[in-house]
């Protein structure tokens, strides 16, 4: 007796698919997916910086101030491009096609860009201040990637409406956590910030998704944040100000665009109220 799946094993149907799953990954990868990879890339390279130009000169009392700055600014930068990355990632994917790895391995490039890279910036932040604070600190960066994590989590399992995102998106999230550290507020104020920037991830809050004329607003601000970092990197006149007069407008900015989406939802709201008593008046 011929076993069923044996038979089929040998059908020309699961040979087309045997040479499908030996086709080599490279061939099998999309632009898009090549763009979210070098997010991925962007994100190792900015702990990469954070650890050689960072935390090693702090630890060994070598470095100097310039060259900490520098190096500073560069994982910030990388932060900043693995956003840009992420950015053009989608609009690819909808505009030519994405493999059927496109969601996860965006996933994963998140993961690493915009929950470890910050989070470890943030454990570095906690060393450098003082190791009074070091482990408060370490908690905070823990809650940092946590948050990262179920966001990723839930984006991938739960529908949303249409055109918003349910929690502050984990790019822009990031790019707050890494503005509060560069405020240099007190401890405490940066730490507490810090959090509330982690809940607003996790939370039911809507913002607006990136598309259209919103994403080029959000393209000219990311290059705009790029040159207020290089100006600060290479301490040119006015550099610290317009640091961080960019870290404020981006704290600022995670805050109010929350606001706009309830009072939206208030309108449409009130608006479906008043149809509703329009209606019954109506059949009355």
């Amino acid at each position: 007796m011929i076993d069923r799946n044996a038979r089929d094993s040998w059908s020309p149907d699961a040979d087309v698919d045997d040479d499908d799953d030996d086709m080599p990954l490279s061939l099998r990868l999309s632009i898009a997916d090549a763009l979210t990879l070098a997010n991925a890339t962007c994100g190792f390279l900015a702990v990469y910086f954070t650890t050689t130009g960072v935390l090693i000169p702090h630890l060994t009392g070598s470095g100097d101030v310039g060259v900490v700055r520098n190096n500073a600014a560069t994982a910030v930068l990388l932060m900043l491009l693995a956003s840009v990355f992420d950015l053009f990632d989608g609009l690819v994917a909808r505009k030519l096609r994405s493999s059927p790895m496109g969601a996860e391995l965006d996933n994963l490039s998140d993961l690493i860009s915009f929950g470890l890279a910050p989070a470890y910036f943030v454990i570095v932040w906690g060393l450098v201040v003082g190791s009074v604070h070091e482990p408060l600190s370490a908690l905070a960066a823990i809650v940092v990637l946590l948050a990262v994590v179920l966001r990723l989590a839930r984006f991938s399992c739960v529908t949303v409406p249409n055109g918003v995102f349910q929690g502050m998106p984990s790019p822009f999230g990031a790019l707050t956590v890494v503005s509060i550290v560069l405020l240099e507020l007190p401890f405490f104020p940066t730490l507490l910030a810090i959090v509330g920037v982690a809940w607003l991830m996790v939370s039911r809050v809507e913002y607006p998704k990136p598309r259209g004329p919103l994403a080029a607003a959000m393209l000219g601000w990311i290059i705009a944040g790029m040159a207020m970092l290089t100006a600060w990197a290479f301490d040119a006149p006015g550099g610290e100000l317009l640091l961080q007069t960019g870290c404020a407008m981006q704290v600022v900015l995670g805050a109010v665009i929350p606001l706009f989406a309830t009072a939206r939802r208030v309108n449409t709201f009130r608006d479906n109220r008043r149809e509703a008593r329009a209606a019954a008046r109506a059949r009355i």
